[in-house]
């Protein structure tokens, strides 16, 4: 009988465990979703919306803040692959969140970044996205569907993902 009771015990703590961690996940974009449509400017204050580049090309979306050292380093690593990107007719933005024009002005000059960096200065479309930590990935095709959402490029995988 104590037996019982304590296998009881251990299937309920379990039950317990596994759905507070599955009700702690941050929720999910769900995949295949037409990407939310949204106008941003960039550093010149050229105005660019995603639905301009809906039916031409697939789209990279990345969500980074200054202060985030993997964010830098992913920019890094997105300014090498930036040309063979666009080669293969990606189009990047770099979708900064929150953060002052001067701020990100003076970064991307220090970086010389080769690609469209655009501000979310009061972080509408990083809510509307459901972005709850940087950096993150949406990869877009181009009939505007949400096909990837991480926080991670999918760079031996990101091809296929579009063309599925």
């Amino acid at each position: 009988m104590r037996r019982y009771f304590k296998l009881l015990f251990i299937f309920v703590l379990i039950s317990v465990f596994s759905v507070s961690c599955t009700q702690a996940k941050e929720p999910q974009v769900e995949l295949k979703n037409r990407a939310m449509d949204f106008k941003l400017q960039d550093l010149n204050q050229n105005t660019f919306t995603l639905s301009n580049y809906k039916d031409k090309q697939p789209l990279i979306l990345f969500f980074w803040r200054i202060s985030c050292p993997l964010c830098r380093k992913e920019l890094r690593t997105l300014k090498d692959m930036y040309p063979q990107l666009q080669k293969e007719g990606w189009e990047l933005f770099a979708i900064n969140v929150g953060e002052s024009a001067s701020a990100v002005d003076n970064f991307v000059k220090n970086y010389a970044l080769n690609f469209k960096v655009l501000l979310d200065k009061d972080m509408a479309v990083a809510y509307a996205y459901g972005i709850l930590g940087v950096p993150t990935y949406f990869l877009v095709d181009k009939n505007g569907y949400i096909v990837f959402k991480e926080h991670y490029f999918p760079r031996e995988r990101y091809k296929e993902l579009i063309y599925k």
